[in-house]
């Protein structure tokens, strides 16, 4: 994972598309084959990362398929050879030496392109109904925190002794250790305080939930200036993408998906009820109208292909350096971005061009 440069990834489909569920254009499919064919590709078309989100039921529909994300991602390892494969995890359903192992596995598998996302979870119905408690927001971050320090230091081919509060780790060590670098890359979401302290002292990339400029770069800002022992910390960004060759039809597009997306109503009334109220992510995207999940078209990244890549590089300058980006249909706009979007875009430093700018449901300043 190189430094400073622009990155792009691709969130896999692995319970359906990201904006609406009855879209005629993206009929759901959560399989094994579907997923498969995104990733090869993405990877094909030049995208650096993927990003398998870890759900054990589908959250939205609990009737429909569901990808599980760390068999998947093993065997995507397989298939694949340049693209990063990142993998959620949520630490109440696997002991950290456990999972350790398999993270180290993975990252044989896949000669060093595998890395952990951290996040401590939301959905209280999949735990709850499999008999696990669900702890308190603050309660879940200070036992992600120890769980995951093991994880880490386990990664690392340390011999591990560990006395906490969750777990009593006696002489634990794990071979053979990563062969390609210190250990499989840790990236870590959230953005309440404990998350934010937990990115500091853990990880190695903080993934942002899509909202504007403004308020992106107040957050790098802010966690950037915290001390943190080790390389400086690497930011990253969720957002979703519409881009067409006039504004006009990228908002065209965009008022189609958000028409689509009040079907799903039920659903995410079902989502909110079981959702934990102090997710600070929740609160963030509520504030907003938007197509797609973790923000989303918050981000702004809806216009024309000149806007669109004009606005990467302002949050390029901001200090994100990795773009984890939804599309929907999913094949024809990741084909779509990649030879519109990235030619506009020197992975270096970004190509500037002058266009006017506006997020979505504002007027074009002329």
């Amino acid at each position: 994972m190189s430094t400073g440069e622009i990155r792009f990834g691709v969130w896999a489909p692995v319970h359906g598309p990201r904006a609406a569920l009855q879209d005629p254009a993206e009929p759901f499919d959560a399989s094994w084959q579907h997923n498969k064919a995104v990733v090869l590709e993405a990877e094909a078309l030049g995208f650096d990362s993927v990003l398998i989100a870890q759900h054990t039921v589908n959250p939205h529909l609990p009737e429909n398929d569901q990808l599980e994300a760390w068999t998947g991602a093993a065997a995507l390892a397989a298939l694949t050879r340049r693209i990063d494969l990142i993998a959620a995890i949520k630490p109440y359903i696997h002991h950290p030496v456990f999972l350790a192992k398999m993270a180290l596995q993975i990252e044989h598998i896949s000669g060093g392109r595998f890395g952990l996302n951290l996040v401590n979870a939301w959905n209280k119905v999949e735990f709850e109904k499999a008999g696990i408690a669900f702890g308190e927001h603050d309660d879940r971050y200070a036992y992600g925190r120890e769980w995951i320090s093991i994880v880490s230091r386990l990664m690392r081919g340390e011999r591990v002794h560990h006395q906490g509060r969750h777990f009593q780790i006696d002489d634990y060590k794990l071979t053979p250790a990563d062969p390609y670098r210190p250990r499989p890359l840790i990236y870590v979401g959230g953005e309440s305080e404990p998350a934010r302290e937990l990115v500091v002292a853990e990880g190695d990339l903080w993934f942002i939930n899509g909202q504007p400029l403004e308020r992106v770069a107040a957050l790098v800002d802010d966690v950037r200036r915290r001390p943190r022992a080790g390389a400086p910390l690497r930011f990253g960004l969720a957002a979703f993408v519409i881009a067409r060759e006039t504004e006009a039809e990228a908002r065209a597009e965009y008022a189609r998906l958000l028409e689509l997306s009040h079907k799903d109503a039920e659903v995410r009334a079902v989502q909110r009820r079981n959702t934990d109220p102090h997710a600070v992510m929740f609160q963030t995207i509520a504030k907003a109208e938007h197509v797609g999940s973790n923000g989303g078209t918050a981000a702004g990244l809806v216009g024309s292909y000149d806007q669109v890549a004009e606005r990467l590089g302002a949050f390029h300058r901001s200090g994100i350096e990795l773009f984890m980006l939804q599309f929907q249909p999913m094949l024809d706009e990741m084909r779509r971005f990649a030879a519109e979007i990235m030619p506009r875009l020197d992975r270096r430093a970004p190509i500037l061009r002058p266009a006017a700018w506006t997020e979505p449901g504002r007027e074009v300043a002329r």
